[in-house]
């Protein structure tokens, strides 16, 4: 396995069908934070930086129901659109009994993917997957200041109290971030 140091971003590649992995400079895992562990800017990090692309691993529904969700691992997990390994067909059990097979399961985001926490309110961290290579992307919708929390939205369904509920509902003071944050999209 090569490893190269490119601008601000280390790549690795296997051989010519490798995918290039790449992690901006800068990031940093707290273990002890309010939240519990979580990511910071230990520098200045640009909008609309990459600041990493992972890799998944997509999780076999029938497992994740019967051993997963019963384990510590299923609160780093995220939904992710599953297609069986043979080519469609039905797994060998279905998921709750049901008839139909699944579309959705879990996977688990690897590198610091899995580390970002919650925040509605300050999201200043977007991601995307890439469900074809699996991978995930992560990028700075921001600029973000160093000391500054890199947080995600987990979305509207949560399976935790969410500590910020109350900034939820409290309107935005700078409606120009709220636009450039909008036009990003």
């Amino acid at each position: 396995m090569a490893s190269s140091v490119t601008g601000s971003f280390t790549s690795s590649t296997r051989s010519n069908d490798g995918i290039p992995l790449r992690r901006a400079e800068g990031l940093m895992l707290v273990l002890n934070t309010p939240k519990g562990r979580g990511v910071f800017a230990s520098r200045d990090i640009p909008g609309r930086t990459v600041l990493e692309v992972c890799p998944v691993l997509v999780l076999d529904p029938v497992e994740n129901e019967e051993h997963i969700r019963n384990t510590e691992l299923y609160h780093y997990t995220y939904n992710w659109p599953y297609t069986a390994p043979n080519q469609g067909k039905i797994p060998r059990k279905q998921v709750n009994g049901s008839s139909k097979p699944p579309t959705m399961t879990q996977a688990v985001i690897l590198g610091l993917g899995s580390m970002f926490n919650h925040s509605a309110p300050n999201q200043n961290v977007g991601w995307e997957r890439d469900i074809d290579r699996q991978l995930m992307t992560y990028t700075a919708l921001r600029d973000i200041k160093a000391g500054e929390e890199l947080c995600i939205s987990y979305g509207q369904r949560l399976t935790f109290k969410d500590t910020e509920e109350e900034l939820h509902s409290q309107s935005p003071d700078d409606w120009t971030e709220v636009m450039n944050y909008i036009d990003f999209i």
